[in-house]
């Protein structure tokens, strides 16, 4: 197993740890996911405007995503993120994804990373940021 495959599991499992106790609130997410690229809500924007084939995963329970969420984003929860359900989104594993969740204080994108790379998908990118940061800088989203 390549040492970027390890980490990343490494990472899913102080993540889901993290998440699985009274503390998860608290979590602060690491500042890199390796063997992804972190991106901004800025360079969320250009991507879309320059992968035309980018899916963009929303990693978050139904109940944050009812918060609202960003246009065109696909609702995967990282409790659901399996390999499966991530090939009837981004066929090919080459395919670009996206993966948000709430914010810096959320794992669930970060959760959801390490089941991509253990699927095989190479390039991912990380708005850790996530639907906090978007929507402070107030950027247009959908609600149901």
């Amino acid at each position: 197993m390549p040492t970027s495959q390890r980490i990343g599991w490494i990472l899913f499992w102080l993540v889901w740890m993290s998440c699985s106790t009274a503390r998860a609130a608290e979590i602060i997410t690491p500042e890199t996911v390796p063997g992804s690229t972190r991106v901004n809500a800025e360079e969320v924007i250009d991507l879309v405007e320059k992968v035309s084939n980018l899916v963009i995963i929303d990693a978050r329970i139904a109940l944050d995503r009812k918060q609202g969420f960003i246009e065109g984003s696909h609702s995967l929860p990282d409790v659901e993120t399996t390999c499966i359900s991530l090939a009837k989104l981004a066929p090919g594993k080459k395919h670009p994804v996206l993966f948000y969740c709430n914010g810096v204080k959320c794992g669930r994108s970060a959760k959801a990373i390490a089941t991509a790379q253990s699927c095989g998908y190479a390039t991912i990118y990380w708005f850790r940021g996530g639907f906090e940061e978007w929507k402070a800088k107030a950027y247009p989203f959908v609600t149901e």
